[in-house]
């Protein structure tokens, strides 16, 4: 456990009182509860009462903004549908959809700046998009032809999706301590000051090394936002059976803000990271925001969630989408159809551009896994690479 905590300015914490018993988030929607929220899901803009101090932050967003959210949550949405279809026909090993989840990922996106610092789970396709990643990369690694996925350095400071639940807290944690002792954040200036945002979801939250990244941020006071996506779901698990009480909770245990967001709503997404992206690069400390949203597809494609989800809760999600909403909210500002559609056929020749590449894809020479084992040539290494040639050979042998 750690021994220390630096000297960075105190924030306080206030309690919060958690709306309904038995770890139920509650409805977003409403106006009188402690979730952040500004756009209604019908689109209009009537922020709840939680919302003020986060207003002002809407003030850096331009009208092209608007359009680039929106784009990205449609173009995102029909990439992610064209690569369900792929692994249905055999060209993934699996497939992790985001559908329903678009709004909280593409808000917080846009709150980081070029300097900071992502680490995805494995859902957050669009935010890779947004930071530079070629999102075909994603589909490289999950038909199993790379063996980590991309250089983060190389795309926008983007991390590995990584498999394992909650892992990534900690890699986020021990980078942003890293910050700290490179002095490359909390020194007042905003233009170069780094953060890390770590993206997990509400199952991941019950595993102890996200327990353990928050005991860790809150001590040394990281320059670090932790962005749970609660979509209610962790594989068949609800999020009442993990929790008794909000997710946001949790983080005055620790000893940090929490906030609830709608997730869902992707103003009250970018307004709320914003915040906390900028309090972590001031040296500020960490926070923990929990995104309300909703799984809409599988866990993966080897879940099937009709076996345990209530049709009437899926149902009350899907009225509730974020790309409807943002529609609506863009009509009523007076976007014209011709972009709303325009949006559409580009994500229609987005998703047949990804397919016509991802059937392109060849698999790496079998010699890539004994690269890189070791910094030196190793015996075992060259034995083993010896022997699976040989074995490889000995198909041919017996085909003649």
């Amino acid at each position: 456990m750690p021994a220390t905590q630096n000297d960075a300015p105190a924030r306080t914490i206030a309690p919060s009182t958690p709306t309904v018993a038995n770890g139920q988030s509650g409805d977003p929607s409403r106006a009188d509860g402690p979730t952040v929220r500004l756009l209604s899901p019908t689109g209009d803009f009537t922020p709840s009462a939680a919302a003020d101090e986060y207003l002002p932050y809407l003030d850096r967003l331009s009208e092209a903004d608007y359009r680039r959210f929106y784009r990205d949550m449609v173009v995102v949405r029909a990439f992610d549908t064209e690569a369900a279809n792929l692994q249905r026909q055999g060209q993934l090993a699996l497939w992790v959809p985001s559908h329903g989840q678009e709004a909280a990922q593409v808000g917080s996106a846009y709150a980081t700046r070029p300097q900071d610092h992502v680490f995805p789970s494995y859902r957050e396709h669009v935010v890779g998009m947004i930071r530079g990643l070629d999102v075909v990369d994603i589909l490289r690694m999950l038909r199993g032809v790379t063996l980590g996925g991309w250089k983060p350095e190389d795309h926008g400071n983007f991390h590995l999706y990584t498999l394992v639940l909650a892992a990534q807290t900690l890699h986020s944690t021990g980078y942003a301590m890293g910050m700290q002792l490179d002095g490359s954040t909390g020194t007042g200036n905003p233009e170069t000051d780094q953060a890390v945002i770590v993206y997990y979801g509400d199952g991941a939250s019950s595993q102890g090394d996200a327990n353990e990244a928050l005991v860790f941020a809150a001590s040394y006071q990281t320059p670090q936002v932790f962005f749970m996506q609660n979509n209610h779901w962790a594989i068949s698990v609800p999020v009442s059976r993990q929790s008794r009480s909000p997710l946001y909770l949790r983080a005055s245990g620790f000893g940090m803000p929490g906030v609830q967001v709608d997730g869902n709503d992707v103003l009250a997404s970018f307004a709320v990271t914003a915040k906390a992206m900028d309090d972590a690069r001031a040296g500020l400390g960490p926070s923990l925001i929990e995104a309300l949203t909703y799984r809409v597809g599988a866990h993966t494609t080897a879940d099937d969630p009709t076996k345990y989800r209530d049709p009437e809760q899926l149902a009350y999600w899907v009225a509730r989408d974020p790309i409807e909403r943002f529609r609506a909210y863009l009509r009523g500002r007076g976007i014209e159809q011709e972009f709303l559609d325009s949006v559409d056929e580009e994500a229609k020749d987005f998703a047949s551009d990804t397919r016509r590449r991802a059937l392109e894809i060849v698999g790496p020479e079998a010699s890539v896994i004994f690269s890189n084992v070791y910094a030196e040539p190793h015996p075992l290494i060259t034995e083993q690479e010896a022997w699976l040639r040989r074995y490889e050979a000995s198909f041919e042998e017996g085909q003649k």
